[in-house]
């Protein structure tokens, strides 16, 4: 992984953006915030990244990153993509899967 740009909001650990003290992927910040989903929303759905000002410090680093947000979710989805590849998931807990999404989804719109 190339040098990434942190702050105090935002961290690396095992190769991943975390928010700053969190167990929050930041990939999950910028899904949410690009979403149309407010701070304080994204706060509310994930308790562990008090206080409300990681958020905000976090949607801030993904604004004025933008360049390397993108390469890093681009990263990402390569990452996962070779997991999936090596480690398939059966069809049928995959369906599960898709399906607690989708609902996921419907609850949060």
């Amino acid at each position: 992984m190339p040098e990434w740009p942190t702050n105090q909001y935002v961290e690396i650990r095992n190769g991943a953006y975390y928010v700053a003290g969190t167990r929050i992927g930041l990939d999950i910040v910028i899904r949410d915030f690009r979403q149309g989903r407010a701070p304080e929303d994204i706060y509310k759905s994930y308790f562990s990244t008090a206080p409300l000002s990681r958020i905000y410090g976090a949607i801030t680093f993904v604004l004025e990153h933008p360049e390397v947000v993108d390469l890093y979710l681009r990263d990402q989805e390569r990452r996962w993509k070779e997991l999936q590849e090596k480690y398939p998931m059966p069809q049928e807990l995959l369906e599960q899967l898709e399906r607690a999404v989708a609902e996921t989804e419907q609850t949060t719109a």
